[in-house]
Order: C-alpha cells, then structure tokens, then sequence
C-alpha cells in the first residue's frame, strides 16, 4: 500500500492538536507532527493577507486520503482548510510497516 505525508495547516495550536488527536482515535494516520509558529503568506478574495499558522504532517496511507480530508473539512475553523497529500517514495522500511501496521488496526469504536 502506498504511504503518503498529509501537509495541513491550523489556526493555532489548539486546534492543530484537535485535529491530531481526533485523526489518531478514528486510526486515518499513525503519526502526527506539530509545528508551531508558522508564518503564512496567501491570497484570500482578492486581498494579500498574513498570520500565524500551525502546520501538522500526517503520516497515513493513500486509501485513507478521501476519508482524512472529509473529515478535516467537517472539523477545522477554516473555510477552505489546506490539505495536501504528498506520496512517500522511500524510507526506512521497518518505519514504513510501522505505519502500516497501525494503520490497519480497529480503533476502539469498531471493536
């Protein structure tokens, strides 16, 4: 199964570890970074703006994408909540069937 690095961006780092903690019970990724203090520069309806951002880097697997995006878009503050899947072309291999065995677990609602 193919792995591939999610990018997402949150208002904050509140709602970055929401998201996180939300993703992780549901089991659409195995890992999830949190980096704070990122400065966003973007074009929004028609007006240059800027602010603080935290970023998240999901690690999951390319069947989970559709799923990962439906349910950011129901659960971030945003409008139109950046969520980019990026495919993961290698690494080490005992990290990559970590991912992919956490990733086929059942979370503890479909137990």
């Amino acid at each position: 199964m193919e792995m591939v690095l999610a990018y997402v961006t949150a208002k904050d780092k509140a709602e970055a570890q929401r998201l996180a903690q939300g993703l992780l019970e549901q089991r659409l990724v195995a890992c999830v970074n949190v980096l704070e203090g990122m400065n966003s520069f973007y074009w929004w309806k028609g007006r240059i703006e800027q602010g603080q951002e935290t970023v998240l880097l999901l690690k999951t697997r390319s069947d989970k994408t559709q799923h990962i995006n439906e349910w950011i878009k129901s659960f971030h503050s945003y409008e139109t909540p950046c969520v980019l899947f990026l495919p993961i072309t290698g690494g080490n291999p005992a990290y990559l069937q970590w991912l992919n065995s956490e990733l086929s677990l059942k979370t503890s609602e479909e137990l």
